[in-house]
C-alpha cells in the first residue's frame, strides 16, 4: 500500500470528524483496508484541488481585495501580481 500512496492530507472541521485523503499513484487498482473509517481515495494529481479553489473565489471580493492591498506599486502587471499574492494569502489562510 505505501508504494501506491504519493501523498496524504488530514483535515478536520468543527462540525465533522477527521478525514484522511490518500493521493495515490496513477494506475492504482486498490488497496486492502481493514478497520473502521470513511475512506476517500483521490489521484495524486492536484489540478482538481487548484481548480476547486479557483472556482470558489468570488471575483468581486478578489477585485476589492486587490485594490485594498498596500503593495501595489503602479508598475506594469501590478494587478496580476496583486491577484496572485492575494490568492496565495487566501490559499494559506486557515
Amino acid at each position: 500500500m505505501s508504494s501506491s500512496v504519493e501523498a496524504y492530507r488530514i483535515t478536520q472541521t468543527v462540525d465533522e470528524g477527521p478525514e484522511i485523503t490518500l493521493h495515490v499513484a496513477t494506475g492504482w487498482n486498490g488497496v486492502p483496508f481493514e478497520g473502521l473509517a470513511d475512506v476517500r481515495v483521490e489521484p495524486a494529481d492536484v489540478r482538481h484541488v487548484v481548480a476547486g479553489f479557483l472556482d470558489a473565489v468570488d471575483w468581486r471580493k478578489l477585485d476589492k481585495a486587490i485594490y485594498a492591498r498596500d503593495d501595489l506599486d503602479g508598475a506594469p502587471g501590478e494587478k496580476t501580481r496583486g491577484m496572485l499574492a492575494q490568492l496565495r494569502e487566501w490559499a494559506l489562510s486557515p
